[in-house]
């Protein structure tokens, strides 16, 4: 590993009529690309950035308000520290098998006007982001935050990408306005300026700490709103605090906030060095059939999914078709009394599923189990059984754990993206760690790149997933185009696409609504060319294919879902545009998995190989493609296979279809 650490401290006070009329310090990215800059105006430190010679953010205010009217908003410089990191690291899984981490930093130590209050503000510029983070040196106070002074000025009025913050949910569809039109945004926002720079607001490291939406204070002006407690404040700490990193990406084209590392490189690396045991792994499950109404997640009704005699079935075609697990969801007693106090131990297997026989089948078959654990919100009730829980999956030899958290948040009165939650989200992030279990989390709060402290933290929900497909209006095709340049920008996204049977036709005799949001008249908005496509252009390192086994059995389209990876070695965005399409290739040793999906329209795609392969080099290329009758409404599921050869020097041509896509799949000969 290379790394170059360089330090020098020193005190520095430029006079600037452009930009600051006071005191200034500055800090470029290593290639000078973006420059920042921060000093005292009119009492307060604010700061700005420039990206490529051109200002786009100046005047924003930093600082805190606390209680009491105690403050940290009239700031003096102190002093400032700087040094430079250049270095390579190897995640356990992700869209790289390395990854470069260079930063210049800038640590600006404030002390408050008239007062004993001191502030630190470490500022980082990377090639594509400025990142920074509040440290609090009062170590003896207990301090209550009663607001985050952070804000984010914009110079024009950008093409924005948000959804409503509502402290609760993500589940949302996107909307697509000017920056002025936006109101209670959540993070990740996406932005795009008239010339073409696009911007993308998020943060990294959230622990012990509240999750930052964003409020407008003003037509281009958004400021940091963090999710309060019960009693209306933010945040609580005790010997004081450091918050999450406020990062704002900017690059020339939207492909580049995809590939970029930025959030993880802003997370430390593991203490625990002993980490063969987290795996990424493709997946089938007991799922979808409850969301469609074909069983259910409990016993009440006769109609259970989880039982031994399905799970039994998914294990074999798990075993059969080149998937690595099977989900088994809705196997503990506690369904029928969901959203009371207590419902669920975790522990207790419902009677028609034997654990044992189950967990022991699997193994033989060499397929792993991913278990439950369904809070209902319950957090008291979570918490007090959790070690219990993971104890008894430990003992079944159960390493993955699928938890969610629908419904309301007992304590009343707190909310899924508060401190409260983060610390138990936290909580259980470190209790899995310990007992050697992997997590894919529903109902989370942002991703923040804390999986590269802790990898076992694999994947999140808090996206408005597959499930709205079974019982409501859906999803549309834009949705997915819009997904990777927002939600995804904060980490992998459990989506749980590779549905086959698109129209929802195959057993709807025998489907029952279960939702009030049901009109009778559901489908899956896309075709199934697109379906496999999102497998590949939605990064997951545990991946769901997530129709019914009786959907997939005997059905061509299979076999190219057979041959996808749950992890990357290399990752190159081709072509892209926010909400409209995009095509990622992205490659597995030395096959290269090219996928593209696009919007309500119809469109040609041309791949130039060379971006990509090998040079002289002659190449297999298994491909699933839209037919020409495609369309996601009236022909979803009519779709194109085949193999040819290609060279590097050659381009692959493709025709997506209205809510369409693609996958080619390049090995070499």
């Amino acid at each position: 590993m290379k790394a170059l650490f360089c330090y020098t401290l020193f005190f520095v006070l430029i006079a600037s009529t452009n930009f600051l009329a006071q005191e200034m310090v500055e800090l470029s990215s290593p290639s000078g690309k973006i420059v920042l800059r921060a000093g005292i105006e009119d009492n307060k430190f604010v700061y700005g950035i420039i990206y490529n010679d051109t200002v786009r953010m100046e005047h924003c205010e930093l600082g805190y308000v606390y209680a009491d009217g105690d403050s940290c908003t009239k700031l003096d410089i102190h002093i400032f520290q700087e040094r430079t990191v250049d270095e390579i690291w190897k995640p356990k899984w992700g869209q790289y098998s390395s990854i470069k981490n260079n930063f210049n930093e800038m640590s600006v130590v404030l002390n408050q006007v008239d007062s004993d209050r001191q502030i630190q503000i470490i500022f980082r510029a990377y090639d594509d982001a400025i990142a920074f983070r509040y440290k609090n040196l009062d170590s003896v106070d207990s301090i209550t935050i009663m607001s985050e002074e952070t804000q984010f000025g914009f110079k024009e009025d950008l093409e924005t990408w948000w959804i409503w913050a509502d402290y609760d949910t993500y589940e949302k569809l996107y909307n697509k306005t000017k920056l002025s039109e936006c109101e209670h945004v959540a993070a990740p926002v996406t932005l795009k300026s008239k010339s073409g720079v696009y911007y993308c607001i998020c943060e990294a490291d959230i622990d012990n700490y509240s999750s930052m939406n964003l409020f407008k204070i003003d037509s281009l002006t958004f400021k940091s709103n963090l999710c309060p407690w019960s009693d209306g404040t933010k945040v609580k700490t005790k010997g004081g605090f450091e918050s999450p990193w406020r990062v704002i990406l900017i690059t020339d084209n939207p492909g580049d906030l995809i590939e970029s590392s930025t959030l993880y490189n802003l997370n430390d690396p593991p203490a625990i060095k002993e980490l063969d045991w987290v795996k990424p792994v493709k997946y089938v499950g007991i799922w979808w059939e409850m969301h469609l109404g074909l069983s259910d997640w409990g016993m009440a009704d006769g109609r259970h999914g989880a039982t031994t005699e399905n799970s039994i079935k998914y294990i074999d075609f798990a075993a059969e078709n080149n998937f690595d697990a099977v989900l088994i969801e809705g196997w503990n007693t506690g369904w029928e009394d969901w959203g009371k106090q207590g419902a669920f131990d975790f522990v207790t297997p419902y009677s028609d599923f034997d654990i044992d026989s189950v967990v022991r089948y699997a193994k033989k078959r060499n397929i792993e189990i991913i278990g439950h654990h369904e809070t209902g919100g319950d957090i008291i009730s979570y918490e007090r059984n959790l070690e219990k829980a993971f104890e008894y999956y430990k003992k079944h030899n159960i390493r993955y754990v699928k938890t969610g958290y629908a419904g309301g948040i007992i304590p009343s009165g707190e909310s899924h993206h508060g401190q409260f939650m983060v610390n138990h989200y936290n909580k259980v992030m470190r209790t899995a760690m310990d007992y050697g279990i992997m997590l894919i989390v529903h109902e989370p709060v942002v991703p923040s790149g804390l999986a590269r402290t802790y990898p076992n933290l694999l994947s999140f929900e808090g996206v408005r997933g597959m499930e709205w497909n079974a019982w409501s209006e859906g999803n549309p095709p834009s949705h997915t185009c819009i997904i990777p340049f927002t939600r995804g920008i904060a980490g992998p996204i459990d989506y749980t696409p590779g549905i086959f049977d698109i129209d929802l036709s195959n057993y709807i005799i025998k489907k029952k609504k279960w939702n009030s949001l049901d009109n009778g008249e559901n489908a899956v908005h896309s075709t199934i060319a697109n379906q496999i496509a999102l497998m590949i252009i939605l990064y997951s390192p545990v991946i769901m294919a997530a129709d019914l086994v009786e959907n997939y059995n005997n059905h061509p389209a299979l076999n190219i879902v057979k041959m996808i990876p749950a992890t990357w070695d290399d990752t190159k965005v081709l072509k892209s545009e926010i909400g409209e399409y995009i095509v990622i290739a992205r490659r597995s040793g030395d096959k290269w998995f090219v996928a593209g999906i696009t919007n309500e329209q119809e469109r040609g795609v041309e791949i130039n190989l060379n971006d990509f392969l090998n040079k002289n080099q002659e190449y297999d290329c298994s491909y699933i493609t839209d037919h020409l009758l495609s369309h996601y409404e009236k022909f979803p599921e009519k779709y194109l296979m085949g193999n040819k050869v290609f060279t590097a020097n050659e381009s692959a041509n493709t025709q997506m279809k209205e809510g369409g896509g693609f996958v080619m799949i390049f090995e070499p000969k």
